[in-house]
């Protein structure tokens, strides 16, 4: 399993419509062949908003990326000034998981 991570700096004062565009999201990548889950995470101690999406392999992620969904899902761009800094993307393979039984 692949997960992508992008940490986002989200200005002050922009976090509720940051958030109120990912629950208005058009969510194209929901019905991805090989898209597991999305998790957006809301900082408590910073001001880096992180969202996980989580793939089965990283040719899905990479189909994604490249397929008319995902330039419908990105076309309306949120205004500069809700971001304090550039997007870090990162890709991380799945070595081992836990959870509660």
């Amino acid at each position: 399993m692949i997960v992508v991570a992008n940490r986002i700096p989200v200005a002050k004062g922009q976090g509720e419509a940051f958030e109120e565009r990912f629950q208005k999201r058009a969510k194209k990548v929901d019905a991805m062949k090989g898209f597991v889950r999305n998790e957006v995470l809301r900082p408590v101690e910073s001001d880096y908003y992180v969202i996980l999406t989580y793939w089965e392999d990283q040719e899905s992620f990479k189909a994604w990326t490249t397929s008319e969904e995902f330039k419908e899902a990105h076309k309306s761009r949120p205004p500069a000034d809700m971001f304090a800094g550039p997007n870090v993307f990162e890709m991380h393979e799945v070595i081992d998981t836990t959870s509660k039984a």
